[in-house]
């Protein structure tokens, strides 16, 4: 009998956990929304789907939504190749460099 890999098996944990973040994460933006701004800048309160959409809404503008697995990056932004070239020796990265014209030039 054919069994799942063990990421499978998570899978649908993994989904559920993500479900219950996003409406305990609106939550928490509604309350905090209607706790502090209309007070402070006198904005209107907002109701638990408005604080789901806003809360999406500043992921797509701000965060984006990165599910490849080398997307992040290193330190201050910069890529961990980057890093990685930066430490060769003149040699290497020449070498480097011609091996990639090669490539590229296909």
């Amino acid at each position: 009998m054919y069994s799942k890999p063990p990421y499978k098996k998570r899978g649908g944990f993994f989904f559920l956990f993500i479900v219950a973040a996003l409406f305990g994460l609106s939550a928490a933006v509604m309350l905090l929304w209607n706790a502090l701004l209309p007070g402070l800048v006198h904005a209107g309160t907002i109701d638990y789907w408005q604080a789901m959409g806003l809360l999406i809404l500043c992921r797509i503008l701000f965060g984006g939504f990165h599910f490849r697995p080398g997307h992040r990056r290193g330190p201050f932004g910069q890529h961990p190749f980057r890093q990685k070239f930066m430490s060769m020796s003149e040699e290497q990265k020449s070498k480097f460099r011609e091996e990639w014209k090669g490539r590229c030039q296909q």
